[in-house]
């Protein structure tokens, strides 16, 4: 008898009615045996809905209060505080600063060390008993137009209540003074503004862990880490290797976007181009730091994208680049600050809409160093000079 004739002749064997469930069980049975075994997809089924419920329930604030504010008293009498009373008493105002000069104001709004600035100026309560109706300038950083917007609205009640306290007037039909609100980088309140120097710091950090926590996975996945390990290099020479061309990739990545932005949004840049280039570079490395350690962690590709999906879904939403950072619960906010997007945004924000000087961003290009320091020591520890 012919192969085909024996083939054929299989085929004509009516197959047992529970053989189809008893493979498709065997089958199951494996494949639960395989994710058992496979630890960071089973701990990645668990903690990114866990994570999501987590963020969105309890840090995610869109009305966000209790933003940090500087004071400007020009002359401390009792109208002004209660001016700065009523002012905390919206819940959106917190003064965390009081300065001197309008310098240091100015200084504090642009380094974003502070939201917002209250500036009471000299002879106030006695204009305002003159009928002279003085001004109250509240400065706000409306680079952040969502959390800019629902403070400055509420404006008009703290007129109300202060002289309705000191003054004892209920509704007059003119106001003995008026708080005028300045809304600095974005007096327009235009959302692209906002959205696309984060957009610069988001893709980057997308794209560059992805990057490198692929490169090394798929040495050992194709088999050439093996001839890799038998040169004599280093463990550092290996990772710079690996991490120089994605820096000059990264940074491709970042003109782009950028010149997208200027030409076809309107984007400003009003601070230092090489400054954003250097810094851009800063966040660059970090990030691939970052992604190459997750690859010295993972076995292979599949889980190397899901680390990468794991680290990048709280960075875009604890950095600010969708909510409002300084409306997160506090412990948020020291999560976020662990995070290099969080610098990044500050930075590029900064520099592009409000034309920040070194000087400004001191404490975010300090903690991306840091963080990129802490990433490379991993990264070369945990490198594998066997495939043990």
């Amino acid at each position: 008898m012919s192969a085909t004739d024996a083939a054929s002749q299989h085929r004509d064997v009516p197959e047992p009615t529970f053989g189809f469930w008893r493979r498709s069980y065997a089958m199951l049975v494996k494949e639960f045996i395989q994710l058992r075994r496979d630890r960071v997809s089973f701990a990645m089924i668990v903690m990114i809905p866990v994570m999501q419920l987590l963020l969105f329930g309890y840090a995610i604030n869109t009305t966000p209060r209790h933003l940090p504010t500087a004071v400007l008293i020009q002359e401390d009498s009792d109208l002004a505080r209660s001016v700065l009373k009523a002012l905390e008493n919206t819940n959106y105002f917190r003064f965390t600063r009081e300065v001197h000069s309008v310098a240091e104001f100015d200084d504090l709004l642009q380094s974003g060390k502070v939201l917002f600035g209250v500036e009471i100026p000299r002879g106030f309560e006695r204009a305002v008993r003159r009928g002279d109706r003085p001004a109250l300038l509240v400065a706000a950083d409306a680079t952040d137009p969502v959390a800019a917007g629902s403070a400055l609205g509420t404006l008009g009640m703290v007129v109300q209540t202060a002289l309705a306290h000191d003054l004892h007037i209920g509704d007059p039909p003119a106001m003995p003074f008026e708080i005028r609100a300045h809304a600095r980088y974005n007096p327009a309140a235009e959302s692209r503004l906002n959205i696309v120097p984060g957009l610069v710091g988001t893709i980057l950090t997308m794209t560059m862990l992805i990057f490198t926590a692929l490169s090394v996975t798929r040495e050992i996945e194709r088999g050439t880490m093996e001839s890799l390990l038998s040169m004599p290099i280093r463990p550092v020479e290996v990772m710079f290797g690996k991490i120089i061309p994605y820096v000059i990739v990264g940074f491709i990545q970042a003109s782009l976007i950028v010149g997208i932005g200027t030409l076809l949004f309107g984007v400003p840049i009003l601070g230092s181009v090489a400054l954003l280039a250097a810094l851009t570079t800063l966040f660059i490395t970090t990030n691939l730091s970052i992604g190459y350690t997750f690859s010295t962690i993972v076995q292979n590709q599949l889980q190397a994208m899901q680390m990468s999906m794991m680290f990048f879904l709280p960075s875009i939403l604890l950095s600010g680049f969708m909510f409002p950072f300084a409306g997160m619960p506090v412990w948020a906010q020291y999560l976020g600050e662990g995070l290099p997007l969080t610098h990044y945004i500050r930075i590029v924000r900064a520099i592009m809409l409000k034309g920040a000087a070194p000087s400004n961003l001191q404490y975010d290009t300090i903690a991306l160093i840091v963080l990129m320091l802490i990433a490379m020591t991993i990264a070369v520890t945990r490198f594998r000079r066997t495939l043990d």
